[in-house]
């Protein structure tokens, strides 16, 4: 019986999501990318490789109601999953490797956070493997890949930029909304541009990530109890306590996730309006 491993190396879905937040990472920063030319040499129309692509994106993106649909749904995409070459496969695989090589050190390459890593790596199992492998392994990967078809998503989150393969011009979409960031988010304070650029600049390095929340949180909580004692309102100090409180929460999370990101930059608006009230 196979002892059943994912290799993150040959993981056709986790490696195209991390060339596109690499491509959003490096235009933040005005370098060059060489990241656009490896997605547009392999993941265009009629490769192996963008066919497995597809396979991967429509199991992260459908939804079901019933398990039983979502099991027919998972043998259809097995299906065609074994109808590509193997061999073919394996080759692209293994110069897209290479290529990603040449450009980034690997390690800090597969360091960058992916939300999706857990139900990447299932479903590469269950392309790489079959029943005969190992039934155990296979039905409870299975179970895990059903259970994620069938849960409801929530559309404010993980919207994904780049939904379909059919035309590789949608691989630029993500690069050219970076391009447009000063433009498009002209609205937003500095300290709101700063976090943002600092969470697209360092998916690489979520610890680095980590250390700007902890260090900007600690600041943010010393500005809400500085601001606390200038109301009067008692319910309005209850609430900046309860505000004060989830700071702190969130400078003690081992891992920072999209959400708080998003939870940080509400609360630098809720400081600003603070300060309208101060000076007002």
């Amino acid at each position: 019986m196979k002892k059943i491993k994912h290799s993150k190396f040959k993981n056709t879905g986790l490696i195209f999501e991390l060339l596109v937040r690499r491509i959003a990472s490096d235009t933040m920063n005005n370098r060059d990318t060489g990241a656009v030319k490896l997605v547009k040499k392999y993941f265009i129309k009629g490769t192996a490789i963008s066919e497995e692509l597809k396979l991967y994106q429509s199991i992260i993106e459908e939804k079901f109601r019933t398990s039983e649909s979502a099991e027919k749904f998972i043998n259809a995409i097995l299906k065609n999953r074994r109808s590509l070459s193997e061999s073919t496969l394996k080759r692209e695989k293994y110069n897209l490797i290479r290529d990603i090589n040449r450009l980034y050190e690997m390690s800090e390459f597969f360091h960058t956070r992916s939300d999706n890593y857990k139900i990447f790596a299932t479903i590469y199992k269950l392309f790489e493997y079959t029943e005969s492998d190992n039934a155990a392994a296979f039905v409870r990967n299975s179970e895990i890949v059903v259970e994620h078809i069938c849960t409801k998503r929530n559309k404010k989150e993980n919207i994904n930029v780049i939904s379909e393969q059919d035309k590789d011009i949608r691989i630029l979409t993500n690069k050219i909304l970076v391009d447009k960031f000063n433009e498009k988010y002209d609205s937003l304070n500095e300290d709101q541009k700063s976090l943002l650029r600092e969470y697209v600049n360092n998916v690489s390095n979520s610890p680095r990530l980590k250390k700007f929340i902890s260090k900007h949180s600690d600041k943010m909580y010393m500005d809400i109890m500085e601001h606390s004692k200038t109301i009067d309102n008692k319910v309005m100090k209850i609430k900046l306590q309860e505000v004060a409180n989830l700071l702190n929460k969130l400078n003690n999370k081992p891992i920072i996730g999209d959400n708080d990101v998003l939870v940080m930059l509400r609360y630098y608006e809720l400081r600003d309006e603070l300060k309208g009230l101060k000076n007002g």
